[in-house]
């Protein structure tokens, strides 16, 4: 049997794992395992080899960024700043036609901006938004479409451990990763933003409009998001922009890494000094940061042991040189590829499918000519990924937030939830279409960095 085969064979009883129901770590290390046993003939090798990968894989220090950023997260969501986030967003745009409907986007990217993980922000968001807009007669489905679609965010806006784990993978600069992921995010808003008032536009008795606040209660609600704002610029700031000017030969005030602790350091303060955190909830934060760390680790060395029995077989160089043999256009493969991500977003999370995918396309999209050289090519196709695999989130019938969603609003069949978060799917393709026509949104501030 060739090593393709043997590749295709491996996914093929990985896959059928997963649908089982045994858990994803342990359906790709077991397979990861049996694999290379076959491959190899004997299993001392496997074995042998087992009794360093988990140090190998470990000891990376930028991995150290991820519990951080989900510690981050935690705090935030406890303390109250999603709810004030809601708040600030809704005083500005409540009173508008689905005006709720876009504070939901504009509280969701801003969570985003401070946590990192899409499951985390459709969670908070749902918690806080969703019973807000179904008290101010918004349809069922606009609500948990728009609160669904607005979860993603948290995975796009920078920091977002999706990118940190992709940079890791393709050892790709953290710090270019994160500025290439912020347009696209922005524009993720916006047209979100967009087909919120399509929606509402179309059935007005959908949204209804909420009354305007008064100067005073607005300009209060507002002044409650400047920790978020403050948190935001000093992090991604800290870390993205060129402090030259402040001091000749810095660069950056401080690593990603570093960046990460001043976040969790900044956002712990802000919650302090708003009231809205407790010592049991830095507690729960810390334990609910282990388990999730813990949940990632877990995948993470199961993709390695499963990507080891992919590099005994050769399948990724063989596939690449097949593919490029082929003659097919770079954005005819590219397309072909995200196609792949959305089905596979279908029947997995996001982690999973960036760690069971890049080592396979990486190899064949870095072999492709797009004109962008091999760092822009690998950047662009980071965030192109990353968009495509956040479409998964709320793609059914597995889509993870519409599960989150639906189980938070109790009472809303899940079917209503798929027609409401139908059209923000269609916004998302159309954004996909836009970065595939101009990598140069990706990589414009790339650019600037140098």
């Amino acid at each position: 049997m060739s090593g393709l085969a043997l590749a295709l064979g491996g996914f093929a009883v990985m896959l059928g794992a997963i649908f089982l129901r045994l858990p994803i770590a342990a359906a790709m290390g077991l397979t990861g395992f049996l694999g290379t046993w076959i491959v190899t003939g004997t299993p001392n090798g496997t074995l042998s080899q087992l009794k360093t990968l988990s140090f190998d894989t470990f000891a990376n220090y930028s991995l150290s960024i991820v519990p951080l950023f989900l510690l981050m997260g935690q705090i935030a969501s406890k303390s109250g700043m999603s709810a004030a986030l809601f708040r600030g967003a809704a005083a500005l745009v409540g009173h508008r036609g689905g005006g709720m409907a876009i504070a939901a986007v504009g509280a969701s990217a801003g969570f985003g901006a401070v946590c990192g993980s899409s499951l985390a922000t459709a969670s908070t968001m749902g918690q806080v938004a969703l019973p807000e807009l179904r008290r101010r007669g918004y349809s069922d489905g606009l609500s948990t479409g728009v609160v669904a679609a607005g979860g993603t965010l948290g995975i796009l806006i920078p920091p977002s451990v999706i990118l940190v784990i992709y940079a890791i993978l393709t050892e790709q600069n953290i710090v270019k990763m994160f500025a290439a992921a912020l347009v696209p995010g922005l524009l993720a808003v916006l047209g979100y933003v967009l087909t919120v008032r399509v929606m509402v536009w179309r059935d007005p008795a959908s949204a209804p409009r909420a009354p305007r606040m008064a100067g005073p209660e607005r300009l209060a609600a507002l002044l409650q998001v400047w920790p978020v704002v403050a948190i935001f610029s000093l992090v991604m700031g800290g870390i993205v922009a060129d402090w030259n000017w402040v001091r000749p030969g810095v660069q950056a005030l401080f690593t990603p890494t570093e960046g990460a602790a001043v976040g969790v350091l900044a956002t712990a303060l802000a919650a302090l000094a708003m009231g809205g955190l407790t010592v049991r909830d830095l507690i729960d934060a810390v334990l609910e940061t282990a388990v999730a760390s813990g949940l990632i680790f877990a995948i993470l060395l199961g993709a390695q042991v499963f990507n080891t029995f992919l590099a005994f077989t050769q399948a990724p160089q063989a596939l690449a040189e097949w593919v490029t043999a082929q003659g097919a256009a770079p954005l005819t493969v590219l397309v072909l590829m995200l196609l792949c991500y959305l089905g596979l977003g279908c029947v997995m999370d996001s982690l999973s499918m960036i760690l069971l995918t890049i080592p396979v396309f990486f190899p064949i999209v870095q072999g492709l000519d797009f004109g962008l050289g091999p760092e822009g090519t690998a950047i662009w196709f980071g965030v192109l990924a990353l968009i495509v695999v956040e479409v998964g989130l709320i793609t059914p019938p597995v889509g993870l937030n519409l599960f989150i969603i639906n189980r938070i609003a109790g009472d809303v069949p899940l079917g209503v939830t798929y027609r409401g978060v139908a059209p923000f799917i269609v916004s998302d393709l159309l954004r996909v279409a836009l970065l595939v026509a101009f990598p140069g949104l990706s990589l414009w501030l790339v650019g600037l960095i140098g």
